[in-house]
């Protein structure tokens, strides 16, 4: 049986675990429109979750590494409210 329970600390900011879900599901869009290979997934070597400054705000990367092929990696982005911001192949 699944227990649920409510406590703790509640906070209104981006968690590295939202993050990472919500990538996902951006990244699975990418490969299914055919965005990215079939070489992506199957290939997917590693998943990185990092924060960074960007002009001055708070900045989500989720990162996804293969092991073949060119470019090596996407990286997907948000700001620290969940909201996606872009996506790219060099990280900047």
């Amino acid at each position: 049986s699944l227990a649920f329970g409510h406590g703790g600390k509640h906070s209104d900011r981006f968690t590295q675990l939202q993050a990472l879900q919500e990538a996902t599901k951006l990244f699975d869009q990418l490969v299914t429109k055919d965005k990215l290979d079939q070489n992506w997934e199957t290939g997917l070597e590693n998943v990185t979750i990092s924060k960074r400054k960007n002009n001055g705000k708070d900045e989500v990367i989720v990162s996804f590494q293969r092991q073949e092929g060119d470019p090596k990696a996407v990286y997907i982005f948000f700001d620290s409210n969940g909201k996606y911001t872009g996506s790219n192949f060099s990280g900047e």
